[in-house]
């Protein structure tokens, strides 16, 4: 695979990084890349996602490459990578894609938004949007513009945070402007995609997230993020509780595997075909 046949407006630079000449803003957190990058190694959030979404691709495979849009600092791609797929990953951000190429040693790294990649129609046989669709104010034009690179019958792969009662002031400094729900994803989908696979997903997140995140928002006793640091939520020391929800995840993932919905959850999958 060579980006310089699936684009026309990328070069590749001296780090080894793609990149076209314009720019746009983008919805995210100033150091949201080295903040996720300083956890994800060690994080249960971020494994329990990346089996979750593996499980999914798995059960709903593409043909070609994945355009991972949004891809960050290339912890998922990474993933789908040395599981012997083909991944374009796809970041505005430059600290993302600089963690992509250099730290984690991606081969096809673009510092672009997709509007600025110049990607020829059809390049794609699918793209990921994971933890990426709800920094978007115009999400469903997104997904229209987005759809062009695609071959006939890809797929899309979604991950969301979910359920507006979750809602914290994390969600504020994480440049969200949403949560989901099943009804609204489908509603987002609808004309677009077929959903071939839905499930909410962290189940045993959700309780901790309202009680130490939201509920203090709401009642405005907190003026930070609320009393999950991002240390706490991500596993950091290893402590019971964490055991304990590692636990609960992982009898969560093998239900993933099987390709069981489940009920309930923080978050949300979704693996869909174009239309």
């Amino acid at each position: 695979m060579r980006i310089e046949d699936l684009s026309t407006s990328l070069v590749r630079n001296a780090d080894g990084i793609y990149a076209s000449s314009g720019s746009h803003e983008v919805s995210y957190a100033e150091d949201g890349h080295d903040t996720c990058f300083n956890v994800e190694d060690h994080s249960f959030w971020f494994q329990h996602r990346n089996n979750c979404i593996a499980s999914m691709v798995d059960n709903h495979p593409y043909r070609g490459a994945l355009l991972d849009i949004g891809g960050g600092n290339g912890y998922v791609a990474k993933r789908l990578v040395d599981e012997g797929r083909d991944v374009v990953l796809l970041e505005p951000g430059w600290v993302g894609a600089r963690n992509a190429r250099q730290s984690r040693a991606l081969e096809h790294v673009v510092c672009a938004t997709i509007e600025d990649a110049g990607f020829l129609p059809g390049s794609f046989g699918a793209i990921g949007m994971f933890d990426v669709i709800e920094h978007i104010e115009d999400d469903r034009g997104f997904l229209e513009r987005s759809v062009s690179v695609l071959a006939p019958g890809g797929r899309l792969y979604l991950t969301v945070p979910c359920h507006d009662w979750l809602w914290s002031k994390a969600d504020v400094d994480a440049g969200h402007y949403r949560r989901h729900t099943f009804d609204s994803l489908e509603r987002l989908l609808d004309g677009l995609f077929r959903v071939d696979y839905m499930s909410y997903f962290f189940r045993p997140l959700v309780g901790p997230q309202y009680l130490l995140r939201a509920l203090p928002y709401r009642l405005g006793l907190s003026r930070d993020r609320g009393l999950l640091s991002t240390e706490a939520e991500h596993g950091s020391g290893n402590g019971l509780a964490t055991r304990a929800i590692a636990n609960l995840l992982h009898r969560e993932a093998l239900k993933v595997a099987r390709n069981e919905r489940i009920g309930a959850g923080a978050s949300c999958l979704v693996a869909a075909t174009l239309r």
